[in-house]
């Protein structure tokens, strides 16, 4: 009998292995695609300030100065909460994905 717990818990210390793995690689991955999004979006963020500045540098009036600020401040804040919906979703999906390996090994402990 010894034998059968030995092998039953050899082979699930196998199956947590083999789960904990999977899920590094899953984590890894999200974790790279996080970093390129973010890559971009600073890119993207230097881009629009640069524009913006060089916008303010000719403008003729301060009305002018004043409506480009406006523009650049609304973009600004549009940029952000669509990077900040897709990084949260980026990191949903990485989660999801570092748990899938666990799934079945929770569902035989419960």
């Amino acid at each position: 009998m010894s034998t059968t717990v030995h092998e039953e818990f050899s082979k699930y210390g196998k199956e947590f292995t083999d789960s904990g793995l999977r899920s590094f690689a899953s984590l890894s991955k999200g974790a790279q695609a996080i970093a390129v999004e973010a890559s971009e979006y600073s890119k993207k963020n230097l881009q629009a300030g640069s524009a913006a500045f060089e916008k303010l540098i000719a403008a003729k009036s301060f009305e002018e100065a004043v409506s480009i600020q406006t523009d650049y401040a609304k973009q600004s804040y549009e940029t952000f909460v669509s990077g900040a919906t897709r990084f949260g979703d980026l990191y949903l999906e990485l989660a999801r994905e570092a748990y899938k390996p666990f799934e079945g090994l929770v569902a035989k402990a419960g």
